[in-house]
């Protein structure tokens, strides 16, 4: 494959007349039938590293992915631009399985999106050797790692892949991986060779502040008017989120708010809204950001720290994507990286309680032994603790862990939506005719919102539909229960309810196979994480961007100059000091000054230094003060 034609579709696919930095590297490899591993940071632009690949090369690119919400973003993206991509989605049924894996082997898809859980499936992995696949891609490929922040045992899965297609060349990728990770991956996922393309961890236009903060949204506030230009503010709670964005509006900041117990509608209508800049703040909990590609984000702002390391270079490299002048400001207080240590002690479940929780789920559900494999079950987690007296963090966590060692799949309502799949020949639905035009015209609408629908399910916001149509949104509920009693489409309606699928068949809880050896040492690395992350903050001696890069194994020998700690270097000098002193002379001279409006245009670092000379002024009886007023002495 020439240089040019690559270029030429990512010109007529994306618009971009040139890649970014490494893109180009991981794709020659991967048309070189090449092992390869991309270590691209956040904004890097991974997902083109294998979709132009399989456009350029015969066959089915086999996309591996935990991030089931991505995948259907990303689906309906190519979709858009007329590119051939199905997900294979747990929603969907034997019959749209079977036609959606059929469209992989005769047909002309390009990219097949699959969690590494449906590796598990006899049907799947049949169907997959039946393929022609290109190059098999492996997303959030830190996963497979048992020293990655996420590890996910079901990625141990993949290199089974190797058996079945055992000259197919693998692309793993990563926004965020160690040395030690680095290596891992390329070993479980059994390399022919080591090779990895890794884009530089430094991001020299984005400055990372670290301030202790009692007053955290008062500073929040005046950073936002410092700094111009689009925002996020993470915060830990789904409460939190709610309350800051209401306060930032009410001071006259438009904001809006994310997080995973909104419904989905609300969630698109506050993404769409930031993302058009109609509102400048986004206050979200981490479950907001993953795939947003918004290139003019200025601002983003940490109230609780995130776990790790990982996580944090994550979020925080949000902002500044378009190479701008940016900041990542993280706001702490000791007393809370201390509590959240403590805490995670604490609410991390030993083997004990996870076979006790696995146990209650067996029997609120009644479920036998040997019964239960991929049926699904409503569950509510609130009525299921107080059943059990159970602590509710605790059991989440329970969960995550049974999630995470594929025993279990656990969803709350919110994170479901409707789902619609036509079921008649287009040529029947193109000229559908019915009495009631509105009908007609919905499902015209439908073929132009949902290009692949013939394919597979696609998920639908009914509530969007019906604004576009200037429809009530119960009566598209109502048109489209009608198109699926015609048999036209089937419409799977959101639920409501939060659901439990057993994986595999229930198992008696005293031999769950949860390894006690692995959940420990699960246990320390993740607390090891947690406190670099505290080390991170309380560091006060080396520069930001230099101890971040040296976390991933990236030596740089030269400060970044505009993290707070090289801002404090050079505001500790000789020459700031006296400049400060004769500013404070000058305006003290002038008239009185309140010394919180004399500091306000100046950031928080040099906050100290400011107050000291303040003090040697006193001192000196060259001013007086009374209360916050600073008189100048006759």
């Amino acid at each position: 494959m020439k240089e040019s034609n690559i270029n030429h579709l990512l010109k007529k696919y994306w618009g971009f007349d040139t890649f970014r930095p490494k893109q180009e590297a991981v794709i020659t490899e991967v048309l070189a039938q090449k092992d390869t591993l991309a270590l691209l940071p956040t904004g890097g632009g991974k997902s083109v590293c294998y979709q132009i690949p399989a456009l350029a090369m015969q066959g089915v690119c086999l996309v591996i992915s935990p991030l089931i919400a991505l995948m259907k973003d990303q689906v309906t993206q190519l979709q858009k631009r007329n590119i051939k991509a199905i997900a294979l989605s747990g929603k969907m049924s034997q019959n749209e399985l079977d036609i959606a894996l059929d469209n992989c082997i005769y047909g002309t898809t390009k990219l097949l999106y699959i969690s590494p859980e449906r590796l598990q499936s006899d049907l799947v992995r049949e169907r997959i050797e039946k393929m022609k696949i290109s190059f098999i891609a492996v997303d959030e490929a830190h996963c497979i790692s048992q020293w990655g922040y996420d590890f996910r045992p079901s990625y141990l899965e993949i290199c089974e892949l190797r058996k079945l297609k055992p000259k197919t060349p693998i692309l793993a990728l990563t926004a965020t991986a160690t040395k030690t990770v680095t290596k891992d991956i390329q070993s479980k996922l059994l390399f022919k060779s080591e090779n990895v393309i890794q884009s530089s961890f430094q991001r020299d236009n984005l400055a990372y502040m670290v301030l202790e903060e009692n007053h955290k949204i008062k500073r929040v506030k005046s950073m936002l008017n410092k700094i111009n230009g689009s925002a996020i503010v993470y915060v830990r709670s789904r409460k939190k989120a709610y309350e800051i964005s209401t306060e930032l509006n009410r001071s006259g900041i438009s904001s809006s708010f994310y997080h995973a117990g909104i419904n989905i509608e609300d969630r698109s209508d506050s993404q769409d809204k930031w993302m058009n800049n109609e509102v400048r703040v986004m206050v979200a909990t981490n479950a907001f950001g993953m795939g947003i590609d918004k290139a003019d984000v200025r601002l983003v702002i940490h109230l609780n720290s995130p776990d790790t390391i990982e996580a944090y270079f994550q979020e925080a490299g949000r902002a500044g994507r378009d190479s701008k002048k940016s900041y990542a400001v993280n706001l702490f207080q000791r007393s809370e990286l201390t509590n959240a240590i403590e805490r995670f002690k604490e609410n991390f479940p030993s083997l004990k309680e996870i076979r006790s929780l696995y146990q209650n789920i067996a029997n609120h559900l009644q479920i036998a032994i040997g019964d239960g494999f991929e049926e699904t079950y409503d569950f509510e987690v609130e009525d299921f603790c107080n059943h059990y007296k159970l602590d509710k963090t605790k059991c989440i966590k329970a969960l995550q862990i049974l999630d995470k060692e594929n025993l279990i799949k656990y969803e709350s309502f919110n994170k479901q939506s409707s789902s619609i799949h036509i079921l008649k020949p287009s040529n029947t639905v193109i000229n559908y005719k019915s009495q009631n035009p509105k009908k007609a015209q919905l499902l015209q609408f439908i073929l132009r919102l949902y290009p692949g629908v013939f394919d597979q399910a696609a998920e639908i916001n009914e509530r969007r539909i019906a604004i576009k149509l200037q429809l009530n949104s119960n009566y598209i509920h109502k048109l489209l229960r009608q198109l699926d009693e015609e048999n036209v489409l089937k419409y799977t309606q959101r639920s409501n309810r939060s659901k439990i699928t057993f994986k595999s068949a229930r198992h008696d809880s005293s031999h769950l196979p949860i390894s006690k050896t692995n959940l420990k040492e699960r246990k320390m690395l993740l607390l090891n994480k947690l406190e670099s992350m505290a080390e991170y903050l309380f560091n006060k001696k080396y520069c930001r961007s230099i101890m971040l890069l040296d976390y991933f194994g990236e030596k740089e020998s030269e400060d970044c100059g505009i993290c707070d700690l090289c801002i404090e270097k050079k505001s500790n000098t000789e020459s700031f000091r006296k400049t400060i002193r004769e500013e404070l002379l000058k305006n003290v001279k002038e008239n009185p000054i309140d010394i919180s409006n004399f500091i306000s245009k100046y950031s928080k670092i040099k906050e100290l230094i400011i107050f000291e000379e303040i003090n040697d002024l006193l001192s000196e009886e060259l001013i007086s003060k009374q209360g916050q007023i600073l008189k100048i002495n006759a």
